[in-house]
């Protein structure tokens, strides 16, 4: 799809009413026509970018979220940790509201900027602040768990200073014998951020959401026949 295949009566037409635009940097050049107008409408824009694409710079800096892979902070950073890299993206984005860097089975990390910034607020080394909520989870729970930080100023040494609270959610835990695909695990998890944003979730709420929405998925084959309804007894806690 070029930029001349959407007629802007169809693009309005498609925004009208929308809570969240997504874009996954592909088709940049239709994409940012896309995210122009969402920008007029004040409605907010979640890019997933899993890799470096031709174009995406110039669509990121239009997002409110980013969910990355595991190794795209890095590659567009070129920071030497995900947690720098972190740090490094919402400095040079100023409009994000959080990024969420993917890690499989691991979990995720997320940092979001605290807009209100408290001047008493502690500095800390991103890495060290990493290395601690590490340290605190829970390695016997099966279920998806968050741990999170105070709001701090989070220090990346070559970088900078960010105002913002480090979030480790980790992977829910499933036996092997249960674990039949992985395939579109990923994808599961943004449509669960994107749920979550529009349902006014808690950044804890949303992370244990996405994973257990994600985990659900792995037990069946293929990208989608594992995907949970909203009445799926898994995501009663959620619900409620």
């Amino acid at each position: 799809m070029k930029p001349d295949d959407l007629p802007e009566s169809n693009l309005l037409t498609a925004l009208n009413g929308a809570r969240i635009v997504y874009l996954d940097g592909r088709l940049h050049e239709t994409a940012l026509v896309v995210a122009h107008e969402a920008v007029k409408k004040n409605i907010p824009i979640l890019i997933d970018a899993e890799r470096l694409r031709e174009g995406l710079d110039d669509l990121i800096k239009l997002a409110d979220y980013v969910v990355c892979a595991a190794r795209f902070p890095q590659a567009w950073t070129e920071a030497s940790t995900v947690s720098k890299a972190l740090v490094c993206m919402l400095l040079r984005l100023p409009n994000i509201k959080f990024v969420i860097a993917t890690l499989g089975k691991d979990g995720c990390i997320m940092l979001e900027r605290c807009v209100n910034e408290d001047p008493s607020a502690e500095e800390v080394v991103v890495d060290k602040l990493l290395e601690s909520l590490e340290m605190r989870k829970n390695g016997s729970t099966h279920i998806p768990t968050c741990i999170s930080s105070p709001v701090t100023k989070l220090h990346a040494e070559g970088i900078g200073t960010v105002c913002s609270r480090l979030y480790i959610g980790t992977a829910k835990n499933i036996p092997p014998s249960e674990l039949i695909d992985t395939t579109g695990a990923g994808d599961a998890f943004i449509g669960a951020v994107l749920y979550a944003i529009c349902a006014n979730f808690e950044p804890e709420k949303m992370l244990c959401f996405a994973a257990t929405v994600a985990a659900s998925k792995c037990r069946a084959l293929g990208a989608r026949s594992g995907l949970p309804y909203r009445i799926d007894p898994c995501l009663a806690s959620f619900m409620q």
